[in-house]
Formats: structure tokens, sequence, C-alpha cells
């Protein structure tokens, strides 16, 4: 039962707990001879790894990766590819006083009535420290456009926490690597800090808005019905934890527009067509366009805070709970780098998918 991989071609299969000795993943599918070392993978996982400021959890990991099997010489062989993160800073004392009893918003309770048995030490396999291992998936896959599509770029960022939003009109990709938020508006950064220190101060966590965008796109990824690009994006992006709501393009903005003004108007051009907007999120029919693709996610509140809630033990006895450790206020920060590589990975699945059924 795969239920711990995705992909078809290029698959993805994540191991390993937030407080076991690693965590890791196999990527099988990656064509051979792609220029690809550690320092190219860590490049990505130092943009995700925690501790880097004081918005995100302070467990201290190096996200050192490991390559266990599938390069020789600086390339991959086309056989299967096995990458390890060791944990280095788990603190599993943390959380044994909540051994019997499940915290509201985390997945404790139904892991427990699925399995019998759950991993009370941060979470488990349920612990967004799993993230770490799509990263490392998503840097080979980067590896993989880079070399098939050199022009395609993939870039995500915040655009909203909590109630406050970018101002569009102040947008500059420039400035995404500037500020701790992956903000690009830098207008917004001191608003945003100001907002996270209060919630932490008071205990408490709040949501975000992410986007994710590919330039460079070419056309025809994708396929009718059950192999949609925008369908396997959405599915890869409601697997990142926390995540509650996926949109393409305008999403739910479209159920406002009238007909008239949602389809995106096309032109001549020399080569190919000229769009005269994008509200479809450069795919239509589930194949893309050859426009920039446009992916959004919203994430929930952090589950782990430190105003009491009501709960229950794992004998039906009622409980109030603080969920004490090193927890984010706002999650959806270190999910900016997470949303990346899950397009990367899709977006090389498709691209082998493509290859295979046309030959291009």
């Amino acid at each position: 039962m795969s239920i711990n991989m995705f992909g078809r071609i290029f698959t993805v299969s994540t191991w390993g707990e937030s407080h076991g000795p690693a965590i890791g993943v196999m990527i099988d599918g990656c064509p051979p001879r792609i220029p690809l070392d550690a320092a190219m993978i860590q490049h990505w996982l130092d943009r995700r790894r925690p501790g880097q400021n004081s918005f995100t959890s302070q467990r201290r990991e190096a996200d050192a990766v490991e390559i266990l099997s599938g390069i020789f010489e600086g390339q991959t062989t086309g056989t299967p590819i096995q990458l390890m993160i060791r944990n280095i800073d788990q603190r599993s004392r943390d959380y044994t006083s909540i051994r019997d009893t499940f915290r509201p918003g985390h997945a404790d309770y139904t892991y427990w009535k699925k399995y019998g048995i759950r991993d009370y030490r941060g979470g488990g396999r349920s612990s967004a420290r799993e993230t770490a291992a799509r990263v490392a998936a998503g840097g080979v896959a980067r590896e993989v456009l880079k070399s098939l599509l050199p022009a395609l770029h993939i870039i995500g960022y915040m655009v909203q926490i909590g109630p406050h939003a970018i101002d569009r009109q102040r947008m500059d990709i420039a400035q995404i690597d500037t500020n701790p938020f992956w903000s690009p508006d830098p207008d917004i950064v001191e608003t945003w800090s100001d907002f996270l220190r209060a919630t932490r101060k008071a205990g408490d966590s709040i949501g975000a808005l992410v986007e994710v965008r590919a330039t460079g796109m070419p056309t025809g990824l994708g396929a009718p019905v059950y192999g949609k690009l925008d369908g396997d994006l959405a599915a890869a992006m409601m697997s990142i934890n926390a995540v509650k709501a996926v949109e393409i393009g305008d999403g739910l903005g479209v159920v406002t527009l009238k007909g008239s003004e949602n389809a995106d108007e096309m032109l001549p051009a020399e080569g190919g067509v000229a769009f005269q907007s994008n509200r479809a999120g450069g795919i239509l029919g589930g194949i893309s366009s050859g426009q920039d693709l446009i992916v959004r996610f919203a994430i929930k509140p952090a589950a782990s805070i430190l105003i009491p809630r009501r709960t229950i033990n794992t004998d039906n006895t009622p409980n109030e709970i603080i969920t004490k450790g090193r927890h984010d206020p706002c999650v959806g920060i270190r999910a900016v780098p997470v949303g990346e590589a899950m397009m990367a990975c899709v977006l090389a699945d498709h691209l082998l998918l493509h290859r295979a059924q046309t030959g291009s």
C-alpha cells in the first residue's frame, strides 16, 4: 500500500518521524546523467531550516542531507536516490505530559483511532518535520527541470498573514529573499513582524496564505480528466501539513466573475499566442497553457499553543491542555520552500509523463 508515495514516473516516498533518529526520502524514476550533489540539495534545505529567526520554531537542526544511493561521480545514475537527514535536536521530554492526551487540532486522535498506536513525540509522522524530506526531493526535481527545461523558474512567497495582505501593486520578486517572511512587498514586513510578536506573546498562533509561481512554463504538461496538472498540484499542496485550501489562478475569485470577464482572451503573436490575462493560472483543461503557473494555499494556525484548550484523554475522560515546546507562531512561513518543492516534484513528474507519451 503506497500511501507514503506520490508521483507516477518521478516518484517520491518520504520516511521517518519527528523525534526518530532520522528522516529521509527515496526518489525513483529520476533520469540518468542529471548533474547532482549534496550541495545542490542543501541549498534548498537551508531555506526551510527552523531556528533562523524569531518567527519560526527554535528547534536547532542542521538539516544536513546525506546521499546514500543513486549518484555516481556527480551525476544521477537512473537508479533510486536515497536521501537522509539526521535529527539532532529532539526534545522528546517536552511531550511526555501529553502521551495520554489528545491535542486539539492535531492528528493525535485520528492516528490513534486508525492505528491503535501513536508517536506522541512531536506528532511523529504527522509533524511538519517530515516536510524537510519533501524539500530535499524538490531539490532533486529542480535539477531535473533545470536540465530539461532551463527556462523554468519556481518561486514562492507569502501573500497574507492573518488579516494583513500584501499590496500587489508593490510586489517586487527581488525582495523575497531579503526578509524572514518571503514577502515580495517590503512595506508589509514591519506590520507582519509586530503582529507575530504580539501573537507569540499571547501564546497564540495565526494562519497564512502562500503563493507559488512557475515562470517559463512549456505548453502541454498535464492530461485531460484524471491526469490534470491542476489536480495533481492541488493534491500535492493539500498533502502539506496544515494546508486547508488550494487555489489555482483566480481560485475562489471566479465565483463573482461573469464568463466574459473570466475567459483569458487570446491574440496571435509571433511563434504562438498572446494571452491578455491569466485568470486560469496557466492551466486549461488540465494542461499547461505556457503562461505562468500560479497556485495558492492556505495554512491554518498552528494547533500547538500556550492557551488552555479543552480535550479528552485516551480513556475518554475530559482534560485541559497547554502544548509546550518550540513552536511556530505562523507555520506558513516555513511552508513557502515546501510549496516550491511540491510544485517542482509535480512538474518533474508531468514533464517525464509528457515525454513518455508524446516523445517530445
